[in-house]
């Protein structure tokens, strides 16, 4: 495997690229710093960590996951590849297992993120059921998820809007037993797009409500500079 600084010296050779490279910075890397969470995870969802090479959680993980065991909201920004979205499968992870009827809706902005994370929670090999609803699933399978309804729903705002909030009679079930709320990227919704999906947020906050639930909202982002103030 080539390092950053061998590869960057390579394209500094390469003729397509002279004189195209304006400014080279070096960032050094930083030692990880690892905590154990207040409460210790389940162990079927430790020996699922075990197997992907995790035995132990970084600090920013850790912190997470103790602020929303006691019930908290939580935004959290953190370089890429840092392993945010354990942020919100681990917490979502032991609910279900302790919980089997809750229920949670992760939304992302694009269809590619969301079917890496479908791929990513059925790595984990644990008896939990997740389902893509967006505008590529067939009616056939729509309906079976309404009437299954799976632990875990993963969907688009778009979606939400259109095809499930307006009937949220079908979706009582999700709506009463839902526990967690997830939005990803959340540095994508900016301008019209962010509008939009506040009022969405906000008439989905109002609808669990009738129905008598309360879900935490886990949100994560890579590249924003305020993320209290811009979730809020």
């Amino acid at each position: 495997m080539i390092e950053v600084k061998g590869f960057v010296n390579l394209l500094q050779r390469l003729p397509e690229y002279k004189g195209r490279i304006k400014y080279i910075k070096y960032i050094p890397p930083q030692p990880a710093r690892y905590q154990e969470p207040d409460s210790s995870l389940p162990s079927v969802i430790k020996e699922a960590l075990r197997k992907r090479g995790i035995d132990r959680l970084y600090s920013h993980q850790a912190q997470a996951l103790n602020l929303i065991g006691k019930g908290k909201n939580v935004v959290l920004t953190t370089p890429a590849a840092s392993g945010k979205t354990y942020t919100y499968n681990l917490p979502v992870f032991e609910q279900i297992i302790k919980e089997p009827l809750s229920r949670a809706l992760y939304l992302f902005p694009t269809k590619a993120l969301t079917q890496d994370q479908l791929k990513t929670i059925r790595e984990f090999s644990l008896d939990i059921n997740a389902q893509i609803y967006d505008g590529d699933t067939s009616p056939e399978q729509r309906s079976k998820i309404k009437k299954e309804l799976p632990n875990i729903i993963l969907s688009n705002p778009d979606m939400l809007h259109l095809s499930i909030l307006p009937f949220h009679s079908a979706w009582q079930r999700l709506f009463s037993q839902l526990k967690f709320i997830v939005l990803d990227e959340i540095h994508s919704y900016r301008g019209i797009f962010g509008s939009h999906l506040s009022q969405v947020i906000r008439r989905l906050r109002r609808i669990c409500k009738s129905y008598g639930s309360s879900p935490q909202f886990i949100c994560c982002s890579a590249t924003i500079a305020n993320p209290k103030e811009f979730v809020e």
